[in-house]
């Protein structure tokens, strides 16, 4: 596979983050102004160097622009200026992760919507299931479910696309990898163990947003900002194997505040056999709809530079 249409995991994004280490010293010396001055000929590099994650970027923000206003009636930038403020805007998630495993990121000022949801279910020792998405810095749920008692995440991750930032994580935190667990695909190992996990009240995460790594791997094609799109049907097959509540997780700044939202998706999720491509179908578009809700608020903060939309890769839908 080759050209515009690669699979996300073969587009190595680790080459973003080369110096982030740097920049991060700059932060801390000198501040975040500063950070951004030597940042803009990075940047410009990357729009110059970089034509795949520049055409997702721009054909992302079109579809947002055409879609319509977001709640703040701001619309990005069209062509390379909202590219360019969209790569800069992943730049500045990256620090924040540093800042957030580094302990200078001010936790206390980040605000919550549905947490009472979460707090229910520790009440009761249940664990369950979060969707999330590359949206924000989810890295900082991570962080704060280590400050709240009793609130255990594991976020299912595949990392061999960014080694070289997890190791700059863990270099700021060796506690910043305890939680994660590598997956290419759901085993029934992987189940039983995640259904121990559950059973126990913790919390399982995993993205909803990107196809899973896999020769042929399953997906349910969904509407999102106005074309259909392939999303991952594995949160759902490992809901229907869990039977734990389902909540969706999204994470914001907007205003230069953090945000996390939490919303119930579903109580429990059943994939009946007869109906079974049907139900993943409906799944993933409800998915699909609140991603979408979400990325209007805040459209530069949704970090997926491949073609989401091209569905001739994926033609194993609902597997």
């Amino acid at each position: 596979m080759s050209g515009s249409h690669r699979h996300w995991a073969q587009i190595n994004e680790s080459s973003f983050v080369v110096g982030m280490r740097l920049m991060f010293w700059l932060y801390r010396i000198a501040g975040r102004t500063p950070f951004r001055l030597v940042l803009y000929p990075i940047l410009g590099f990357y729009l110059a160097t970089k034509p795949i994650a520049r055409h997702a970027s721009k054909d992302y923000l079109w579809r947002v622009r055409a879609t319509g206003l977001n709640s703040d009636n701001q619309q990005p930038r069209s062509g390379l200026p909202g590219v360019f403020q969209h790569f800069g805007a992943f730049a500045e998630s990256i620090l924040d992760k540093l800042l957030l495993w580094g302990g200078l990121f001010k936790t206390q000022d980040v605000t919550s919507t549905g947490k009472e949801l979460i707090r229910e279910n520790l009440e009761a020792k249940r664990g369950g299931l979060l969707i999330c998405a590359h949206l924000g810095n989810l890295e900082l749920c991570r962080v704060l479910s280590r400050q709240r008692s009793g609130l255990r995440i594991t976020v299912l991750v595949h990392t061999k696309h960014a080694k070289a930032f997890n190791r700059l994580l863990a270099r700021l935190d060796p506690d910043s990898q305890l939680n994660l667990m590598q997956v290419t695909e759901l085993t029934p190992v992987m189940a039983m163990l995640l259904a121990e996990k559950v059973a126990q009240g913790e919390f399982v995460a995993i993205a909803g947003d990107r196809i899973p790594v896999s020769p042929h791997p399953r997906v349910a094609q969904a509407t999102f900002l106005g074309k259909a799109a392939p999303f991952p049907i594995g949160p759902y097959v490992l809901a229907s194997v869990l039977q734990c509540p389902v909540y969706l997780l999204f994470t914001l700044t907007i205003g230069g505040r953090s945000e996390c939202h939490f919303e119930l998706f579903r109580d429990a999720i059943h994939l009946p056999r007869k109906h079974r491509n049907q139900v993943l179908s409906e799944l993933a578009a409800a998915y699909a709809e609140r991603l979408e809700h979400y990325c209007l608020k805040a459209p530069l903060q949704w970090f997926n530079f491949y073609d989401f939309w091209h569905l001739s890769l994926y033609d194993n839908t609902n597997g």
